[in-house]
């Protein structure tokens, strides 16, 4: 096991805001990307977590990102807004739009939020949680540069092309999935690389297209849907509905116009809120739903997902963070501009 340091949520907070104002953001990109980032380390999600902080400051370093980014929200259809990233990072993006979104849910039952012009770097589920929260139900996409490949392929084409989707829940934590169409997420990969693990057969392939549990080898080749022709397909639609209807670029094409220095690509997002008090069923919906929890959950080894990252969240502030010391120097050396 590798050795590992234990910080305060300040601490990291901290860390976090001095690496990247050092290398170009202004306060409130680098507000909101912290944020994002401390969400992950709270839910104990390691991978979208201080671990994203070098490739952030990579690609603000590089000039790719525009760290005093800021964003302009549209509204340019009746159930449809789009926010413009100017081509900063997706966090400050979404604070932007979500608001807005989630009151046009309630007014009419259903919309749609496209970001365009952005770098998604983190894990979707923040958003779909924060409109849970608010009462609404939603569904998140974005797309990556070329990580994945397709069905019966053996080079990277799509990105690991994640999915996310909450359901409020009265009175409780809200239910709240987020998934990669890939086969294991691209940042846990790099985990178990760094770390010296392995990973299971069936992650990806290496560059000759052989089954590997080596993640270096995975890196250098590609990485596998989940599911075969199933993730394939999901992965085709986020690419389609992130890239597609939204007027921003696929997978293949974010790979050709990236630096390629280490941080994200450029891409689009769509989030899509729904009221589910406004589909007929205003009176019995969060009962009829909760119905539907206890009977999955009263069976021995169900459980639903996000409870873990919830139960974490509230651990974390008494334990702190812990960040394999390894990590802690490349972000404090960050910090140090």
């Amino acid at each position: 096991m590798p050795e590992t340091v234990n910080l305060s949520l300040d601490e990291v907070r901290a860390l976090s805001l001095a690496a990247l104002e050092a290398h170009g953001a202004n306060r409130a990109n680098a507000d909101a990307v912290t944020d994002i980032m401390i969400r992950a380390e709270q839910d104990r999600c390691a991978s979208h977590g201080l671990f994203r902080l070098q490739g952030y400051c990579a690609s603000l370093r590089s000039g790719k990102v525009n760290g005093a980014a800021s964003p302009k929200l549209r509204d340019i259809a009746p159930g449809v807004l789009r926010v413009d990233g100017d081509g900063g990072f997706a966090p400050l993006a979404l604070d932007t739009g979500l608001p807005a979104l989630a009151e046009r849910a309630r007014q009419q039952g259903i919309a749609a939020l496209g970001l365009v012009d952005i770098y998604h770097f983190a894990a979707l589920w923040p958003e779909v949680e924060t409109l849970a929260e608010a009462g609404l139900s939603g569904l998140a996409f974005t797309q990556a540069s070329p990580m994945v490949a397709p069905a019966g392929g053996t080079k990277p084409f799509f990105g690991t092309n994640p999915m996310a989707f909450s359901w409020p829940r009265p009175g409780q934590d809200p239910y709240v999935f987020d998934q990669a169409s890939a086969a294991m997420a691209r940042g846990d990969v790099m985990i178990h690389a760094r770390d010296g693990k392995k990973v299971p057969i069936g992650t990806g392939i290496d560059p000759d297209g052989n089954p590997t549990d080596d993640p270096n080898a995975v890196l250098a080749g590609a990485q596998l849907p989940f599911g075969g022709y199933k993730g394939s397909n999901i992965a085709m639609m986020v690419e389609l509905l992130a890239g597609g209807l939204i007027g921003s670029v696929f997978s293949y094409e974010a790979g050709r116009l990236d630096n390629k220095d280490g941080g994200p690509p450029i891409g689009g997002e769509i989030v899509i809120a729904m009221d589910p008090a406004r589909f007929g069923d205003a009176e019995h919906w969060a009962d009829h739903c909760e119905a539907l929890f206890a009977e999955a959950t009263a069976m021995d080894g169900v459980r639903l997902p996000g409870q873990r990252r919830r139960q974490a969240r509230l651990e974390t502030p008494e334990t702190g963070i812990e960040l394999a010391k390894s990590l802690y120097e490349t972000v404090t050396e960050l910090a140090n501009g």
